[in-house]
């Protein structure tokens, strides 16, 4: 039999923590994926029991004799010490989990009931099958189990009698090996951390499959599973730290989804599929901060073009007053009214209205100038140029039309050329900007600062907290770590490097306590901390048993959160 102390030990410290919801399947980094067949498997409430999410829903139940002790808790390993032996479990392939039982212990695979959704208006997961005639096989000896998807019963069982001779031990060794480029953190508890964020990330990273022709990422392999552009962004920023070469890969896969008029949508499916909306543009900042890893001029002019494409249907179509400041579109669906600003629930838009958005138009000018800077590095002086001059004009916009000065904080404009007083997080975004006019930081810090406002337990609420609509449901109020990011960048754009220092610092601790309180990274966080944020409601209040076939609470194991508090090490 292995010992896992022996087998985990090149590795330590590694994640030992169950947190019921937390992704195990596995990644593209270890070889071929298969999102289409929903073959993943997420941890249940109870150790050592794992759900499995394919269309038709199972639990692969292990029990083990009393005294067992978690030892490692990652995105596809997963290990517990007893006294007769060792639990270990791990893939072979996308399709088949492979493990050891110790003496004593059971396994048995359970079908579960379907579910439906609590609120047929609320989001769900419900996977279609992949194969109509697809199912899974569990095959076991006493002292091994292999649990594999097949397209038919045939393929499953096949499948399965492999795993049993799998080399376990080489399987457990070669998917540990991604965690020697991950920072190590000062103590052993911060490095488990760190490790954690990690595998959240090797988890979500998916092999090519289908209409997407490399490696990809996605926000979560349950139940989000497809590929989204501006979480793809983020996604980048942490990976630059591991892997810039994976990092570039997620970029270049959304890059490649990008329509003949240069639109780029905001979700993409392996089989196809794009939305018809766009989201946040971020993709100049993220290639040209991926350069600065990988200094490869041929990357570079092989995303100019997409990039330059892309704005420029954001400046013709997202324009609609032509005044040079941008608009989302909004939706009729209350319960998101803007998915292409990323902020779905937002009170900014409870109105229903289209209105000239702060940080769509400060992404985009942003965007701009990056592609200025990446313009000026392949010596394309006259797109240098036209590039920061578009930027420069839409900042002096910003600037000029969406600043309130009584109140010391930027805020969108309806089209009847009112302010939409709703201080959101929206309103920091144009610290990124390089011309603040003088004055505007420290009213900006000074907001951030302020305990009525925007210094919660858990910052930066993505609404201030005296706003009247406030709450935990996702844009409401809750603490996001992809604006923290923004703001933090920001912060240090401006030269407030001491207060950048201690909102990172805030940042990760909340979220590492979070972690080690209910052992999964979550979407969004509880921004005043009086709460389990798996309590949070999520366009709604949280379905409880925990269940996203039933309703999608906080997600677990959430990429960006992971990939940013990485980002930020």
């Amino acid at each position: 039999m292995i010992s896992s102390q022996a087998l985990l030990a090149a590795h330590s410290p590694l994640p030992d923590l169950w947190g019921e919801g937390a992704l195990f399947a596995p990644s593209g980094l270890d070889g071929p994926t298969c999102s289409a067949a929903h073959f993943v498997l997420t941890y249940g409430s109870q150790p050592y029991d794992l759900l499995v999410q394919t269309a038709a829903p199972y639990l692969l139940r292990i029990r083990l004799m009393e005294g067992a002790t978690l030892v490692a808790a990652t995105g596809d390993v997963l290990a517990a010490e007893t006294a007769a032996g060792d639990l270990i479990v791990t893939f072979c392939a996308w399709h088949t989990a492979i493990g050891q039982l110790p003496p004593g212990a059971q396994v048995e695979l359970l079908p579960l009931p379907a579910v439906a959704p609590a609120d047929p208006r609320a989001p769900s997961y419900q996977p279609t099958r992949w194969r109509e005639t697809e199912t899974l096989a569990l095959q076991h000896t006493a002292d091994r189990f292999a649990l594999a998807y097949g397209e038919t019963l045939q393929d499953a069982l096949a499948r399965a009698q492999a795993g049993l001779t799998a080399d376990l031990a080489a399987e457990v060794s070669a998917r540990l090996a991604f965690y020697a480029a991950v920072p190590r953190g000062a103590t052993a508890g911060e490095t488990r951390f760190l490790r954690k964020c990690a595998s959240v990330m090797k988890v979500n990273t998916l092999g090519p499959e289908g209409a997407i022709r490399r490696r990809w990422s996605t926000p979560d392999r349950a139940p989000h599973q497809h590929m989204w552009l501006w979480d793809s962004v983020f996604h980048s920023f942490g990976m630059n730290r591991i892997n810039p070469e994976l990092a570039w890969e997620f970029l270049l896969a959304v890059l490649e989804a990008q329509r003949p008029d240069g639109m780029i949508p905001h979700m993409m499916t392996v089989s196809g599929h794009a939305s018809a909306i766009t989201q946040p543009p971020l993709l100049a900042w993220s290639v040209w901060e991926n350069y600065g890893f990988l200094r490869d001029r041929a990357r570079l002019a092989e995303a100019f073009p997409r990039l330059e494409a892309y704005l420029a249907w954001n400046l013709a179509h997202r324009d609609r007053n032509g005044n040079g400041l941008l608009e989302w579109r909004i939706e009729e669906n209350a319960k998101s009214r803007s998915g292409e600003s990323g902020m779905d629930n937002s009170p900014r838009f409870d109105a229903g209205l289209i209105v000239d958005a702060v940080d769509f138009s400060a992404y985009q000018a942003h965007d701009m100038f990056c592609l200025s800077q990446i313009a000026a590095e392949l010596g394309l002086t006259d797109r240098a140029v036209l590039w920061g001059e578009r930027g420069r004009v839409m900042a002096r916009a910003i600037h000029a039309r969406l600043w309130d000065e009584a109140t010391g904080f930027y805020f969108d404009r309806d089209f009847a050329g009112d302010l939409v007083r709703v201080r959101a997080v929206s309103g920091f975004t144009p610290l990124l900007l390089p011309d603040l006019p003088a004055g505007r930081t420290a009213r900006l810090v000074a907001a951030l600062r302020d305990p009525t406002a925007f210094a919660a337990a858990c910052p930066i609420p993505s609404v201030a907290l005296d706003e009247p609509a406030w709450s935990t449901d996702m844009w409401r109020g809750a603490a996001w770590i992809n604006m923290n990011y923004l703001v933090i960048e920001g912060l240090r754009r401006q030269g407030c490097h001491d207060t950048a220092a201690r909102l990172a610092a805030q940042t990760a601790g909340f979220v590492r306590r979070a972690y080690e309180s209910e052992g999964v990274l979550h979407e969004f966080f509880d921004a005043r901390n009086s709460r389990p944020h798996a309590a949070c409601d999520r366009k709604g209040p949280p379905h409880l048993p925990y269940d996203f076939r039933a309703q999608y609470g906080v997600i677990r194991d959430y990429h960006w959160t992971a990939a940013l508090i990485l980002a930020e090490h």
